[in-house]
C-alpha cells in the first residue's frame, strides 16, 4: 500500500508536469512493483491529513512485540488539489501495481514558467519539503525537492541515526528529462559516492515536429503502440576506490496500444556478472502476471520469481436494454463503451520463488479506510509454515 506521503508526492510530481517513470532508476519499478511488495508485520495503523492544500501531516502506530511509532509533517508551495482522502482515492493510484507508461511529452520551456507584475519577475520554483521521525528509534529522515526548471530538478534526501556512519548520511540527485532522454547526477556522503544515469527512448522525439505523410499531412504520434529505452549508469566510491556500471533495456507497450499491455526489462552488471530479465503482461482486464529472472555468469546461481496481480471490481447490474423488436439482456458487470467501468474494491497480490517462499497481499478500502491484509509463507517449514502475519490500516483525511 502506498504511504500517505508517498501519495502526496506523487500528485506534487503530477502538479508539476514531473514524469517519475521516465528515469533509468525506474527502469524496473513494474517487475518490482509485481515481485517484491512488502507484506505487513502485525498491526500497524496510520491516519494523516491534507489539513490544507500546502500542507500534510501523518502519524503511525505499529505493534510488533515492541510498540513504536513515527510523526511525519510534509510542505509544498504548489497547492495540490489533486489529493484525495481515503475514502474518495482511486485504488489504482494509492497500491503499487503494474505501471501503464504513458507517452513521452514535450516539456515547457523556461519562459512559461515566468510571471511578471509591474515588470519585476515573482514567480517562485516549486518546493516540497518532508521530515519523518521514528519513536522510540530517534531516527530522522529529510527530504528537498525543489523544480528549478521545467526539465530540471533537484532532490536531497538525508537520514540521521546514531547507528549509521557518521552519524547519518545524505544523498543529492540532479535529475534532468526532457523527454527523449533523461539524466541523474548522484552523490552520496556514504563513502563519498558519484555517480550519473542515463535513459535514452527510441522513436519520436516530442521536441520536434511531427514528420509529414504523404496523404494526411502531419503524423499521429498516438499511432505508436510502444516505446524502447535503453540506460546505463556508473558510480564510483571515493573513500572505498571501489565502483560499478550496469546497463539496462526497456520494452513496453503505449496507452495507444490495442493489443495486451506487456513490459520487458534486461538489465546487466559486467562486473559482477549478473543480469537480469523480467517480463509483465495484463492477460485480462483485471489480471496481471509478471515472471523474473536472475542468473550469475560466474557463480551459476540463479533465481526465479512468478507473480500476479488480480483486480477485483464491484459488480454492477445493467438494466433490461430494450430494443423495437426485442429486449436483449446483459449479465451483471458488462458495460458499453459509453457507460462507466465497474469500481475496483481490491487487488490480490501472489508471489513464489524457487525456494518455494509464497507471499500474499490483498489490499482493498472498506468505508474510508484503506487496508492491507498479507502474509509469508515457507513451505520447507511444516512445523511453521507462516513465517509473518499482520494487516495495516490507513485513514487519510
Amino acid at each position: 500500500m502506498l504511504g500517505f506521503m508517498d501519495y502526496v508526492q506523487k500528485s506534487f510530481y503530477r502538479a508539476t508536469k514531473w514524469d517519475e517513470d521516465n528515469s533509468y532508476a525506474n527502469l524496473n519499478a513494474t517487475a518490482r512493483a509485481l515481485l517484491d511488495f512488502q507484506t505487513p508485520k502485525g498491526l500497524k495503523l496510520n491516519i494523516s491529513s491534507l489539513s490544507s492544500p500546502n500542507f500534510a501531516t501523518s502519524y503511525s502506530l505499529a505493534s510488533l512485540g515492541v510498540v513504536d511509532g513515527s510523526v511525519s509533517y510534509l510542505y509544498s508551495s504548489r497547492t495540490l488539489d489533486n489529493v484525495r482522502n481515503s475514502g474518495d482515492v482511486e485504488l489504482k493510484d494509492a497500491i503499487f501495481g503494474y505501471r501503464d507508461i504513458k507517452e513521452i511529452t514535450k516539456p515547457d520551456v523556461s519562459r512559461d514558467w515566468e510571471i511578471w507584475q509591474g515588470g519585476v519577475r515573482v514567480d517562485r520554483r516549486d518546493t516540497l519539503l518532508y521530515g519523518r521521525m521514528y519513536l522510540p528509534a530517534s531516527t530522522l529522515e529529510a527530504l528537498y525537492l525543489r523544480r528549478l526548471a521545467p526539465t530540471r530538478q533537484l532532490k536531497i534526501s538525508a537520514v540521521s541515526n546514531s547507528r549509521l556512519p557518521n552519524g547519518g548520511t545524505i544523498l543529492a540527485l540532479l535529475q534532468q528529462d526532457n523527454g527523449k532522454f533523461s539524466s541523474e547526477y548522484l552523490y552520496s556522503t556514504d563513502v563519498a559516492l558519484i555517480g550519473i544515469r542515463g535513459l535514452y527512448n527510441f522513436g519520436f522525439d516530442p521536441r520536434k515536429a511531427l514528420p509529414q505523410t504523404p496523404g494526411n499531412g502531419v503524423a499521429d504520434s498516438r499511432k505508436i503502440a510502444g516505446r524502447f529505452s535503453a540506460g546505463a549508469e556508473v558510480y564510483y566510491g571515493i573513500l572505498n576506490k571501489s565502483g560499478g556500471v550496469s546497463t539496462g533495456f526497456r520494452y513496453t507497450t503505449l496507452p495507444s496500444n490495442t493489443g495486451s499491455p506487456l513490459t520487458m526489462t534486461l538489465t546487466v552488471n559486467p562486473i559482477i556478472g549478473h543480469f537480469q530479465a523480467a517480463y509483465a503482461v495484463k492477460a485480462g482486464e483485471g489480471t496481471v502476471l509478471c515472471s523474473r529472472y536472475d542468473f550469475n555468469i560466474y557463480s551459476y546461481e540463479s533465481d526465479l520469481v512468478l507473480g500476479c496481480e488480480i483486480w477485483r471490481r464491484k459488480q454492477q447490474e445493467v438494466p433490461k436494454i430494450e430494443t423495437r423488436t426485442e429486449g436483449v439482456w446483459q449479465p451483471d458487470g458488462f458495460t458499453t463503451g459509453g457507460e462507466k467501468g465497474n469500481d475496483i474494491t481490491g487487488v490480490l497480490k501472489a508471489r513464489i520463488t524457487q525456494n518455494f517462499n509464497i507471499g500474499l497481499l490483498w489490499e482493498g478500502r472498506f468505508k474510508q479506510l484503506l487496508f492491507s491484509i498479507g502474509s509469508n509463507i515457507d513451505l520447507k517449514r511444516r512445523d511453521q509454515p507462516f513465517r509473518t502475519v499482520g494487516i495495516e490500516i490507513q485513514y487519510n483525511s
